[in-house]
C-alpha cells in the first residue's frame, strides 16, 4: 500500500498529517504558509498579550482568532522580520477596539456584566493560582493610561525591544523609553513602592 506523502509511517502518523495539511494549506491559500508559521511559532504570546490588555482569556483569544482569519483572507502579511511585528500590532488595535467598545457600552449602561480588570470578578480557580502581589500589580497596570499599559506589556512581558515596540505602536524609541519610565514611576507609586 503506499501512502500520500513519500517516507511518511503508518497512515494516522502525526508527522504524516501535518506534513500534509501545511502542503495543502501552501497550495490552496496564497501567502498562508507564512501566516501558518507565525500562527504556530507566536499564537501563545499573542494572546497572552491581548489578555494583558483586555484582562480576560475569551476576548483575547477572540481578538487573535480574528486577526488571522483576516490575515488568511487577505495576502497582507509583510516578508521577512516585519510579520511579527505587523501581526502584534495588529492584535494591539484589536484589543484597542475591544476597549473603546467595552467603554461605549458602559457609557450607554448595557455593560453590566462586561469582563473587566476588577479582581472581584476572577474565579476561585484564578484566585488561587496567582499570588496576591500579582494581582496588585494587575491591577495597578489597568489603571495605567493605554499608551503606558501598552509599552510595558511589550517590554516587560514580552521582552521587546525599544525598537521594536516603537514600531509596533508607530512611535519613536525615545517615546518608549519616557513613556516606560512614567509607566513604571506611576506603578512604583500605585503599589507603594519607593522607584
Amino acid at each position: 500500500m503506499s501512502y500520500p506523502l513519500s517516507g511518511a509511517g503508518r497512515p494516522g502518523d502525526h508527522g504524516e498529517v501535518v506534513a500534509w495539511t501545511a502542503a495543502q494549506t501552501a497550495v490552496d491559500v496564497p501567502g498562508a504558509s507564512s501566516v501558518t508559521g507565525v500562527f504556530r511559532a507566536h499564537h501563545a504570546e499573542l494572546v497572552r498579550l491581548a489578555v494583558l490588555l483586555l484582562g480576560d482569556r475569551p476576548s483575547a483569544e477572540d481578538v487573535v482568532q480574528d486577526v488571522f482569519a483576516r490575515l488568511c483572507g487577505r495576502d497582507l502579511l509583510p516578508e521577512g522580520d516585519g510579520a511579527l511585528a505587523y501581526v502584534r500590532a495588529a492584535v494591539l488595535n484589536r484589543c484597542r477596539s475591544a476597549l473603546r467598545r467595552r467603554a461605549l457600552a458602559r457609557r450607554i449602561g448595557g455593560a453590566r456584566e462586561l469582563p473587566g480588570w476588577d479582581a472581584t470578578q476572577q474565579s476561585a480557580e484564578h484566585e488561587a493560582i496567582l499570588a496576591e502581589d500579582r494581582r496588585q500589580v494587575l491591577a495597578a497596570l489597568a489603571r495605567l493610561p493605554r499608551r503606558r499599559r501598552e509599552v510595558l506589556v511589550l517590554r516587560y512581558w514580552l521582552g521587546l525591544p525599544e525598537a521594536e515596540i516603537a514600531q509596533v505602536l508607530g512611535i519613536s524609541p525615545g517615546t518608549v523609553k519616557s513613556t516606560a519610565a512614567r509607566g513604571l514611576a506611576a506603578l512604583a507609586r500605585d503599589l507603594g513602592e519607593q522607584a
